[in-house]
């Protein structure tokens, strides 16, 4: 018999290329990762938009604002937490500042991304007449996604990765790579954070839309949700990672600023997720728009006056046409009243306009009829003396 063995792995091997050449332009694999991100993003909250019967177009129309506004945030964060290459050691000038608008060499903090992404989202939410809570909670599992597809363009730029390690799954660096820890031996292994987050981002968004489908979150708590998740895991992976960092002493303990950040925002969703879910959910909070603009209100409006029904001016409500053209008004009903149909809590001042209005147009044909009936009895009279003269 003969016997065939599969060779596994012993390591993740480092990608053979970090983008290509189209034309005089460099398309860099961490860009596309990048992009293929939002895409992702995109295609799960707009599927999510639709199921709560929000309004066609309304995500890519916040996108517009959203995603330039959350790349930028992303860079400045990653620029002022790892200041070293930009502004030198301790700021002492040293640093090269052309290096903070060239992204594709990596370097994009979600924390930044998150926050100024949010406030771009909230322009393009006012501008569209929908409530931020709504769109955070639609789109929270979509960046949990962005993230965890993102996460690969380290991989191509070999960045970020961790400690030493022996694991099997431990990833290769070239040695001749910038990003090799200088005094460290050729082939040794280091832990994949990339592939640690990427997994836990993707974990996370099957546990977010399953949450959800459960319990249909509200006023943002979903997206909460997702900065409880995320930054549980980041605080142990980021504890992991040896790039160059800032560092920051709180309570006696010196960790890497992102430790402190993950582990702050994580504290601080729980509590706010806790306040939101105490509140008692209303009908109100079903609703994708802000109050003073809830959908078809205009429109409603128009509907209610349709072409050749609108009342001329002047006329006391619910005289129609009819009453315009001399035609008796419509009768009230046999108490004496206007059709309860007419009156709510709203408009009991025009609904006493509306019987005033109908009791005057009923006198003055009363009236007419009265003084019609007059003269053809005046008529009568003078017929019958002329025919006694003759």
């Amino acid at each position: 018999m003969t016997s065939f063995a599969v060779a596994i792995p012993a390591a993740i091997p480092s990608p053979g290329w970090s983008g290509f050449q189209l034309g005089p332009l460099t398309i860099h694999a961490y860009a596309l990762c990048i992009l293929l991100g939002i895409v992702a993003a995109l295609w799960l909250t707009d599927r999510r938009w639709k199921a709560r019967s929000g309004p066609e177009g309304a995500v890519w129309d916040i996108a517009i604002w959203a995603i330039p506004f959350g790349i930028i945030g992303g860079r400045l964060y990653h620029v002022f937490s790892s200041p070293d290459a930009y502004f030198g050691p301790g700021f002492d000038g040293t640093g090269d500042l052309s290096l903070i608008p060239q992204i594709w060499r990596g370097g994009l903090g979600i924390w930044g991304a998150v926050a100024l992404g949010l406030v771009g989202a909230w322009i393009g939410c006012r501008r569209a007449g929908l409530k931020l809570s709504a769109f955070m909670d639609v789109a929270a599992p979509g960046v949990l996604l962005a993230q965890a597809i993102g996460r690969w363009g380290n991989w191509f730029n070999q960045e970020l990765f961790g400690a030493p390690t022996t694991l099997p799954w431990g990833l290769q660096i070239d040695a001749a790579n910038p990003n090799f820890p200088a005094g460290m031996a050729p082939g040794t292994l280091f832990h994949p954070t990339f592939l640690y987050e990427c997994l836990w981002n993707l974990a996370g968004v099957a546990l977010l839309l399953l949450l959800d489908k459960r319990f249909k979150f509200r006023r943002g708590m979903l997206f909460w949700l997702y900065v409880a998740f995320y930054t549980l895991g980041r605080t142990w992976i980021e504890m992991l990672r040896i790039d160059d960092a800032e560092m920051v002493t709180l309570f006696g303990l010196t960790a890497r600023l992102n430790v402190w950040t993950s582990a702050l925002l994580f504290v601080a969703s729980l509590v706010i997720f806790a306040l939101l879910a105490r509140r008692p959910r209303t009908p109100a909070d079903d609703s994708l728009y802000l109050d003073n603009r809830l959908p078809g209100t205009a429109g409603a409006a128009s509907s209610r006056a349709l072409p050749g029904t609108e009342a001329a001016a002047g006329e006391a409500p619910g005289a129609g046409p009819a009453a315009a053209g001399g035609m008796p008004a419509a009768p009230a009903e046999a108490d004496g009243t206007v059709n309860k149909q007419e009156i709510s809590g709203k408009n009991t001042a025009a609904a006493v306009s509306t019987e005033s209005g109908r009791a005057n147009l009923a006198d003055t044909s009363t009236e007419a009829d009265k003084a019609s009936g007059s003269g053809g009895g005046q008529r009568e009279r003078a017929r019958h003396k002329d025919a006694k003269k003759r």
